[in-house]
């Protein structure tokens, strides 16, 4: 199962989430995914929702709690006061993929600084 974990700013569009998909995607050398993951208070976002619509795969929401299980490569202390976690789109990446997940292409930036993506397989 490859899961295409997702952070985002309020402000963040579409384009934002499509730009950090295609380089997450570039990096990790695949073309398909099963499922994009994220916080779950920002599953419901509207931009969250029309992104996963858009792929055709279920866009799944993850707990503060289960993120905050995970130990992530990337670092982030704003993220991690937020969310538990060093990285909100590796730990909800990891944790959708299942217990023997691992990262194939860690954090990267949308071009803008609004969204985050890393892809996890299991």
């Amino acid at each position: 199962m490859r899961v295409v974990g997702i952070g985002f700013r309020a402000a963040a569009d579409l384009a934002s989430l499509q730009d950090v998909l295609q380089q997450v995607l570039q990096i990790a050398d695949v073309t398909g995914i099963d499922a994009v993951a994220t916080e779950a208070a920002k599953a419901r976002e509207h931009v969250f929702r029309e992104f996963a619509q858009v792929l055709g795969v279920p866009g799944l929401g993850v707990t503060t709690r289960d993120l905050g299980q995970m130990i992530t490569p990337t670092q982030s202390e704003r993220i991690k006061d937020r969310f538990g976690t060093g990285s909100l789109a590796e730990a909800a990446a990891l944790v959708t993929a299942g217990p023997e997940a691992r990262l194939v292409a860690p954090r990267v930036v949308s071009r803008d600084g609004m969204a985050t993506a890393a892809l996890a397989e299991s």
